[in-house]
């Protein structure tokens, strides 16, 4: 077919070619996408290797690193001492040995005998009164007797509870791990029974961590979906300046977070785009950047020719603003040079998002930047705030691990065991305290007045 005199048609021709290619390259990714769906390790799927990897292995030279060594037990600690004896011969020639001095190694290994305990307890009744009274010991978790005597161990409550809900794995693989590496009997019953009593034992703890919260300067919230005996619901994460709080919840809506902290609370609020935390109108709001970053650049990895400007000049604005908050040095600006600054960086945004966009989604995407102007440069006045919310979304990281494997809670009670344990969990890692000490030393003084109460915030 010859090729049109006319240059309309000739430029028409040539947009109609591109715009196939383009068709053609998006249907080509949209059956990867639609193809990799389906596959049973989709999610972990990176796509092919890279071209030129990097060598495995320890890099040479000054780069490469100190060698991480297990230090020696303490002396006190040793419960075994066990002789490596010289052989009768020399394994080589068969010819007599001659011992010239011995040598110390170590050994650290796991308990495959379960720990068995057992308790006298005393009982009388009161002279006065004549009401009953037994004694406790500071190792007991509950006063029960009778068919409930034979229990399972505060350490090994506590260690189920972490491996269920910190771990991530089932009940019947808690059961399973109990009983191959400990020789400990447990049911998938009793795994979800120590979860819901230790999430009991553990709700003043809750409190405290909602208590910090909400005094918090600056929370940073995010949300995932979540399953409720197969229907529908949103685990909400809350991360405070001490503390990280967990709520699951029938709704997506911030009124979760609205119970906790109050409509007018007036801190510094980090989140994504959702409309719903637009209700907190006291608060200092300060939108995701990473979450446009991430809308721009799927814009622009589809753009062509012209229509690359509006995403290029989009998130070079808020990487700049990005660049300059990480690079700030504290006490260099004056508030009124800060405030400034933050206008400049308005003023550019403003202009941005003023102009008449063609493309229908640069035009949405414009328009959900003006629709929250006042909410993207709040980390330009003061560069304590962070530009993102990376620190609720990291927080919400395990629970959607837990949720590819066991898909979210059966019951609504143990939904709210759930976020019990989550908060004290993670606040215990905040706290760099101990979870299982922290637990067992908890489900121990329930009840038991020879204990104080162990403290997770001081």
């Amino acid at each position: 077919m010859a090729e049109p005199a006319c240059p309309g048609c000739r430029d028409l021709l040539q947009r109609v070619a591109e715009l196939e290619a383009q068709v053609a390259e998006l249907t080509r990714r949209l059956d990867e996408a639609v193809r990799a769906g389906k596959r049973q390790a989709a999610p972990f799927r990176k796509g092919p290797p890279k071209p030129d990897p990097k060598t495995p292995g320890r890099k040479s030279g000054d780069a490469h690193g100190k060698h991480g060594r297990r230090p020696p037990p303490p002396h006190d600690q040793v419960a075994e001492c066990h002789e490596a004896h010289l052989p009768d011969s020399c394994p080589h020639c068969r010819g007599r040995l001659v011992e010239t001095g011995t040598a110390e190694q170590f050994q650290t290994e796991i308990p495959r005998t379960p720990l068995l305990r057992k308790f006298r307890v005393h009982i009388g009744h009161c002279e006065s009164c004549g009401k009953r009274t037994q004694g406790r010991h500071p190792l007991q978790t509950s006063d029960a007797l009778g068919a409930a005597a034979s229990q399972i161990g505060p350490d090994a409550q506590a260690a189920a509870a972490v491996l269920h809900t910190q771990m991530g794995l089932s009940h019947g693989k808690v059961a399973s791990v109990f009983r191959t590496l400990f020789g400990i009997t447990l049911t998938r019953g009793a795994s979800a029974q120590i979860d819901l009593r230790t999430a009991s034992r553990l709700e003043p703890d809750y409190q405290l961590i909602l208590d910090e919260v909400r005094s918090s300067e600056q929370i940073a919230a995010d949300e995932t979906g979540w399953r409720i005996g197969g229907h529908p619901a949103w685990l909400h994460a809350w991360v405070g300046d001490r503390a990280t709080a967990y709520g699951i919840d029938s709704q997506r809506s911030a009124a979760v977070l609205e119970r906790v902290i109050g409509a007018d609370w007036s801190g510094i609020l980090s989140h994504d785009g959702f409309a719903s935390y637009d209700r907190f109108e006291a608060a200092i709001h300060q939108q995701c950047l990473a979450h446009v970053l991430r809308r721009a650049r799927e814009l622009l990895e589809r753009a062509t020719r012209g229509a690359v400007r509006f995403p290029r000049q989009v998130i070079a604005l808020l990487t700049e603003a990005i660049h300059w908050r990480n690079g700030y040095v504290p006490g260099t600006w004056t508030d009124d040079q800060l405030d400034a600054h933050r206008g400049q960086f308005d003023d550019r945004l403003l202009e941005l998002v003023t102009r008449p966009r063609a493309v229908p989604e640069y035009a949405t995407l414009a328009r959900h930047l003006w629709n929250h102007f006042e909410q993207w440069f709040a980390f330009v006045f003061d560069p304590r705030i962070e530009p993102t919310n990376w620190k609720a979304e990291q927080a919400i990281r395990p629970a959607v691990v837990n949720r590819k494997v066991w898909g979210g809670n059966r019951t609504v009670t143990g939904a709210r065991a759930q976020g019990v344990l989550m908060s004290v969990f993670e606040t215990c890692r905040r706290q760099t305290l101990s979870v299982v000490d922290h637990v067992s030393r908890t489900l121990r003084w329930f009840g038991n007045r020879l204990l104080p109460r162990p403290l997770l915030l001081g």
